[in-house]
């Protein structure tokens, strides 16, 4: 007993004389302030079957923010009732290219009767070998003409999702650089998916500390080890694997976005695994700490 003191002892002068601290020791607040959200997309098959169903295991999981990515065969007053009851809050509202600029007073409708600030656009078109300078132009027109809508008319704010292709080089930089340049930092704003950032190439703190101010929202995923990107813009969905298992530094991303103007963390999957790997993504993040 004397002797395990002693060491015990030794172990703790040594640390305070050191400042040693195991690998695994971690210290100061949490990284995320509050609990992170989640985008509907990560349960997809679920909702498609049991809309009520699925939103108690989302708050099962501890989750009272999404981010809608559809409708899913229901009206926008059915699921603010759903979520109203379960004490869920719905910030952003997910639509398709087409559905923003060819029913952007539906949309600005639907988003506002689901209680959202944002409507978030990921992507728009553009040809199969690489985004071209005119297609941008053209997605940088619509982006300006409906984010003018939105805000004005309806208080809400266009946030456009980085989907992976974005980064042909272009001049000095890349096209998405091209693109936040030309969008009227008044009527859009940006949500960086880290995985779709990562994957072609990029750094996402880098990125974040170029555009912090514009950046409001996020979509927080990690990428399996030994996975190659590129710029198509497309994987394996069973790439997605938990977060803080793969390839991207989870810890940088997000202190370099708590300098930034993120408001909304959301964990998504696009894997068959979710039942496993959201549970271990929201333990990661919420043990992480500065």
């Amino acid at each position: 007993m004397i002797l395990r003191k002693l060491a015990l002892f030794s172990c703790l002068l040594f640390t305070v004389l050191t400042g040693y601290q195991p690998a695994n020791a971690q210290k100061g607040q949490r990284l995320l302030k509050n609990h992170p959200g989640v985008v509907s997309y990560t349960y997809r098959k679920d909702f498609a079957k049991d809309m009520p169903g699925t939103l108690d295991l989302v708050k099962k999981n501890g989750f009272t923010d999404i981010e809608f990515s559809n409708l899913f065969g229901q009206t926008a007053q059915d699921i603010r009732k759903w979520i109203d009851e379960r004490g869920i809050k719905c910030s952003s509202f997910g639509v398709s290219y087409e559905d923003l600029t060819t029913k952007t007073d539906q949309v600005a409708k639907n988003a506002k009767t689901l209680g959202a600030k944002f409507v978030r656009v990921a992507g728009f078109p553009h040809s199969k070998t690489g985004l071209t300078l005119d297609e941008a132009k053209q997605g940088i027109s619509e982006f300006n003409r409906v984010g003018k809508i939105l805000k004005d008319q309806y208080g809400l704010t266009l946030i456009y999702h980085n989907h992976g292709f974005e980064f042909q080089p272009y001049e000095k930089g890349t096209l998405f650089d091209y693109i936040v340049q030309q969008t009227n930092p008044r009527y859009v704003s940006l949500e960086m998916d880290i995985l779709w950032v990562f994957f072609p190439g990029q750094d996402p703190v880098a990125l974040l500390k170029k555009y912090g101010n514009r950046f409001k929202a996020m979509h927080v995923k990690d990428l399996k080890k030994g996975v190659e990107g590129n710029l198509s813009g497309g994987t394996n969905p069973e790439n997605d694997v938990a977060l803080g298992t793969g390839q991207i530094n989870i810890p940088a991303v997000l202190k370099a976005a708590k300098r930034s103007a993120i408001e909304h963390y959301y964990i998504e999957d696009e894997s068959s695994n979710v039942e496993t790997q959201v549970p271990q993504s929201v333990q990661y993040l919420l043990g992480l700490k500065e």
